[in-house]
């Protein structure tokens, strides 16, 4: 829908139609607010939306797994009556291994994919069930603003935002201080430690480590990769494959802000935002026109944001900050249209459908993300992949099914840049991996789709093709999350707020960064 010139008039304006930016217009439109949503392209979804890989074949672009969306989202918005709990399912992890004794992990169990024993199985769950525990420690701060550690006043809102905090260490004193002691230990330390000093080294601890660095520029022995792990197993760890694929998703929120009244605008972009003295206005829209509301929350990541407003009108230290977020992405797509369904040695009908883990062990993580931190390609990267189509036959037809697969370590500042030979050498690398456990899957290939972080940022303007917009650090979370100074969502630009990704509490499909921005700049109002 192409913007007219005319000015028009909001209560809030949202830009992106990703799923934070629809989940805050959600939100807004059903406190009684009326929302308008902008989205440049011409379809909703962001990341996490289904396209064509070729004729007559879907799946999903970028992210394929929904991971984590937040219960208290999914509530208030009705996910389900909007068809979305009928139509996703649990995924075990299958975590492949050389030798042919793949491990299947569904929840805290852990066997062979032939059904045997694992000797590990006990020391895995007992490992698993602690992260659950220390994950749900953490989980309530996810749905709430980070508190203001300084100034703010002793007004009853900042009473209570610390009171939360400080209930954080009542619990965790209740854990008993052994159980205290350990999670003071392990939170900021490196996830490889953690699970080798429990679990030998192999396919079971690699898909364990793969959980605590997927997206991230760091490998298995970088510090603070157990807080990642706890990050996302706080709600629980749960994984689905929506039918119809991750569109589903987003049309089930588009659904919710729709039927509250937002308007979804698409194929129409923001040209700047509109500042009034240092007040935002509004955004100037193609064409001439305009749209004006007091509040506008923006779900793009820190530096477009910074961009569409202009860095004239931040003060010098806010700039510098935004521009030292560190956000380098390190993980492609590829899509594969296959003209078969690809047969994966040792793993029957029912387990092609999990989602299908290749690190078979921590150091393999490891040596994968070494050629990343000097700009090249991994020889054996680290891959994540499903085969939506076996589970949801309505994506592809005549027996075609489409293999999305995530391949970790392809690094956004790639040496002599993401050229089609580039592409290509990690397209045949990822094949010739999965040809070791899928023999012939090379031969079933029509077609392939390969999306490198420099492609996510061109595409979805996420900066360095970061799917979490913003590095998951403990220097860029909670209330330093994108930015010291930053991490109440106001930018301090009164009236205008971040609700993506790079936003407290950060990446995933989860909405809750847009829960909580439409939340918190309605209790600020336009106020920074």
């Amino acid at each position: 829908m192409k913007a007219s010139g005319a000015n028009q008039s909001f209560d809030a304006i949202v830009i992106g139609a990703g799923h934070n930016g629809l989940t805050a217009a959600a939100t807004l439109a059903k406190r009684g607010k009326k929302v308008l949503v902008l989205e440049r392209s011409e379809s909703i979804g962001g990341m996490a939306k289904t396209s064509e890989i070729a004729p007559g074949v879907r799946g999903p672009r970028m992210a394929h797994l929904l991971y984590n969306l937040n219960p208290r989202v999914a509530s208030e918005l009705n996910l389900e009556s909007r068809g979305l709990r009928a139509a996703a399912e649990d995924l075990a992890t299958v975590s492949l291994s050389p030798d042919g004794r793949h491990v299947v992990i569904a929840g805290t169990e852990a066997r062979f994919s032939d059904g045997g024993v694992h000797p590990d199985a006990e020391a895995f769950s007992s490992l698993t069930q602690r992260m659950l525990r220390y994950g749900a420690l953490i989980a309530p701060l996810f749905t709430r603003t980070p508190p203001r550690l300084a100034g703010g006043g002793l007004s009853p809102a900042n009473l209570f935002e610390r009171a939360q905090l400080g209930k954080l260490g009542v619990d965790l004193r209740r854990m008993g201080k052994s159980e205290m002691r350990e999670f003071l230990r392990v939170v900021l330390s490196n996830v490889c430690d953690l699970i080798l000093d429990r679990i030998p080294d192999g396919p079971l601890a690699g898909a364990m480590a793969a959980d605590a660095v997927l997206g991230a520029w760091a490998g298995p022995k970088s510090p603070g990769t157990v807080l990642m792990l706890m990050y996302r197993l706080a709600q629980g760890g749960a994984r689905r494959l929506p039918a119809g694929g991750m569109g589903a998703v987003t049309d089930a929120l588009a659904d919710a802000a729709r039927a509250h009244g937002a308007e979804i605008r698409t194929g129409v972009g923001v040209e700047s935002v509109l500042i009034d003295g240092d007040r935002m206005r509004g955004v100037a829209l193609p064409g001439g026109g305009s749209a004006t509301a007091p509040l506008l929350l923006s779900s793009l990541d820190p530096m477009s944001t910074l961009k569409l407003v202009g860095p004239e009108h931040f003060d010098i230290e806010a700039c510098r900050r935004i521009r030292s977020i560190r956000a380098k992405g390190t993980a492609a797509k590829i899509n594969i249209a296959l003209s078969a369904a690809p047969k994966f040695k040792g793993l029957d009908d029912a387990l092609a459908r999990a989602r299908i883990v290749i690190a078979p062990s921590v150091s393999y993580i490891e040596r994968a993300f070494n050629p990343a931190k000097y700009g090249e390609l991994p020889t054996e990267p680290m891959i994540e992949a499903v085969i939506p189509s076996l589970s949801d036959p309505s994506l592809c037809h005549d027996g075609i099914h489409v293999l999305s697969a995530i391949v970790q370590y392809a690094p956004y500042d790639l040496k002599g840049g993401w050229s089609a030979p580039a592409r290509e050498k990690l397209a045949q690398t990822s094949l010739a991996l999965l040809e070791r456990f899928a023999p012939g899957i090379t031969d079933l290939v029509t077609t392939t789709e390969v999306l490198s972080p420099a492609d996510i940022e061109r595409d979805t303007g996420a900066r360095g093709g970061h799917w979490h917009h913003a590095e998951m650090a403990i220097d860029q979370m909670m209330m330093l999350r994108p930015a010291n100074g930053m991490g109440r969502y106001a930018t301090g630009i009164p009236g205008l707020y971040l609700c993506g990704a790079g936003a407290h509490p950060g990446g995933d499909v989860t909405g809750t960064a847009g829960r909580n921005a439409a939340i918190q700049s309605l209790r600020n109002g336009a106020s920074p």
